[in-house]
């Protein structure tokens, strides 16, 4: 089975993030076959509790495109959105959201909640996990046993 290049792009994203010594978490945005947004987690190098790897991506993305809808758009991101990144997927307009390792303790698109398809909060977003699952999860897993 062939693999998916954007995701393989999220994972790119996420080494990035490690190689900062950031939680490897890594995210794209795609339009219409193009990769229109990038990020990695940042919080450590930022200071900043919203600078998640979509948090990071949405940024990069309204600035490409010149515009805060994202309508149109996919997301790929190595881990599930927490709940602050799924909101943000929400009022961003994303169509979909593809995500490789499932977050047990944390998710928010199906793990816990499945927020961008909840529609009593304005979610339109189909979310799908396990994209790639072994290699997100795997990069996580080696990060967080080098910290202990």
């Amino acid at each position: 089975m062939e693999k998916d290049p954007f995701m393989l792009a999220a994972l790119s994203e996420a080494r990035t993030a490690l190689e900062e010594n950031e939680v490897p978490v890594g995210a794209v945005i795609v339009k219409n076959g193009e990769i229109v947004g990038t990020g990695h987690n940042r919080r450590i190098r930022k200071q900043d509790p919203t600078a998640h790897a979509e948090i990071e991506a949405i940024r990069d993305a309204c600035a490409h495109l010149n515009d805060w809808r994202l309508s149109g758009c996919e997301m790929y991101v190595t881990l599930e959105p927490c709940v602050m990144c799924a909101g943000a997927i929400i009022q961003s307009r994303i169509s979909r959201v593809y995500f490789g390792a499932f977050d047990r303790d944390f998710g928010c698109a199906g793990s816990k909640v499945n927020l961008p398809q909840d529609r009593r909060i304005g979610g339109s977003c189909v979310a799908l996990g396990g994209l790639l699952q072994e290699e997100c999860s795997a990069l996580l897993s080696s990060y967080f046993r080098q910290l202990r």
